[in-house]
């Protein structure tokens, strides 16, 4: 294999998400230069389920004509689309617009849903479009889509957002200019301020569309360079989603290349209509409930607490957490590159864990801001560990299905990206009135914490 093809495949992976990821860890120097305020997360929520219509118009294209739609073309417009947005949010991140008498950061949400189309319809074509490399450089391509929520969250982690120091209330005046949003609860109380930024908004934002163009490099490259070219397969390939008169070139390359393809009975192949009928109807019912399921806690359910899971055990908990869950899903990517166990039966087991693991989290932020341990060094520990273990386990079920179904074909990727995006979506759209209309989680102090022994 071409140690070129899988850094070019890990740099194209990292741009499938970046500019939603990089959004996230920067709102906390975001939010106070706004009107919105603190409810901007809430529209980002809503944008980013809004944008799903890439994704959906995608799907339909490939369900009602199929072997149509070339996902290349539409990848140059969607990475280009991010390289502009992200590079016009640099300069319009804090221009506002007075809409019906109040202001409103029109500029800052439309260019929002524009990252979140790119980032969401990433999920339906560069997943399919990896169907033209060697089975091996998809498993570096997911290694890629974890680092674009790795190395966005190093850089804000080196630009210091959401820094914060606990002093002594009474020794700190109004005046102070480093104490921003600091709450006193008595005299004497802790207060906790937040740390300025080593760089702004605006270089953070540059460098997000740095990592866009990156993508768009390693894209062209991975389509242009003879290096790749010898890595790749036929255009011709794939796997059952031709139209009807390329089918018979596609069985003859099958024939050049059986050792590709597993080989199946006729018997088996009746199995289900599903891809090349490797799986019945039901095990294919199984493994899109489990990706729709592990993609709704890890995209959208378990992230909108980990606030409220963390930062009752202090500040350095919480950016703890935040930093080795990030770790660990390009880490669960590596150990599947090595160890792609495909049995449905482990998957289903990995998958209990890891909604077990989810469980703990869950309950922790219900009893925020006075979880288990909290008085505790154990219990920052446990939280951390149980944060690491959740991300691992479930990333890994993520990248062992993505294998799976790119066995059946590129129509299975396709689905696949869709299911990614129904199941972050059903989970966002299910936390969202829980955690910002009806306020259920309550968030505890990283200084001022007081719960009984």
């Amino acid at each position: 294999m071409s140690l070129l093809t899988h850094v070019l495949a890990c740099l194209f992976g990292m741009g499938s998400w970046v500019a939603i990821n990089g959004m996230w860890v920067e709102l906390p120097l975001v939010v106070p230069e706004i009107p919105e305020g603190w409810y901007l997360p809430s529209y980002l929520t809503v944008i980013i389920q809004m944008a799903n219509i890439g994704p959906l118009f995608i799907t339909l294209m490939h369900h009602f004509r199929r072997g149509v739609l070339d996902e290349r073309p539409v990848i140059y417009c969607i990475v280009g689309l991010g390289i502009i947005a992200t590079f016009l949010l640099a300069f319009f991140w804090r221009h506002t617009v007075a809409l019906g008498g109040s202001l409103h950061s029109v500029p800052l949400l439309v260019l929002s849903f524009l990252l979140s189309v790119v980032d969401c319809t990433s999920s339906v074509t560069f997943l399919p479009f990896m169907m033209r490399l060697r089975p091996q450089y998809l498993t570096t391509y997911f290694v890629g889509e974890g680092l674009s929520g790795l190395v966005p969250a190093l850089v804000a982690l080196i630009q210091g957002v959401g820094v914060v120091h606990c002093r002594n209330a009474t020794l700190a005046g109004p005046s102070n200019k480093t104490a921003v949003n600091a709450t006193m609860v008595d005299s004497g109380a802790l207060e906790a301020v937040y740390q300025p930024a080593k760089f702004s908004a605006q270089v953070f934002f540059m460098f997000l569309s740095a990592m866009m163009v990156v993508c768009m490099v390693a894209f062209i490259l991975l389509n242009h360079h003879p290096a790749v070219a010898r890595e790749r397969k036929s255009d011709l390939y794939f796997s059952g989603d031709l139209a009807p008169g390329k089918r018979e070139q596609r069985l003859s390359l099958r024939a050049q290349t059986p050792e590709q393809k597993p080989m199946i009975s006729p018997l088996e192949n009746a199995k289900s209509s599903f891809g090349k009928g490797t799986y019945n109807n039901l095990e294919v019912l199984f493994i899109f409930i489990v990706l729709a399921w592990v993609n709704a806690l890890t995209n959208a359910v378990l992230p909108s607490v980990q606030s409220y899971s963390c930062l009752p055990y202090g500040n350095k908990a919480y950016h703890l957490a935040a930093a080795m869950a990030a770790v660990a899903n390009p880490v669960a990517c590596f150990i599947a590159m090595f160890i792609p166990i495909r049995s449905l039966i482990f998957m289903g087991f990995l998958t209990m864990v890891g909604t077990g693991f989810g469980a703990y989290i869950m309950a922790m932020a219900a009893l925020s801001p006075c979880p288990l341990l909290v008085h505790s060094a154990y219990g920052t520990v446990v939280i951390v560990l149980t944060w690491i273990l959740f991300v691992l386990t479930l990333s890994y079920v993520k990248v062992i299905i993505g294998v799976i179904l790119r066995d059946e074909g590129h129509s299975a990727l396709v689905w696949c990206g869709a299911i990614v995006q129904l199941g972050s979506m059903v989970g966002a759209i299910s936390m969202f009135p829980l955690v910002s209309v009806y306020g259920l989680f309550k968030s505890g102090d990283a200084c001022n914490t007081k719960c009984p022994m």
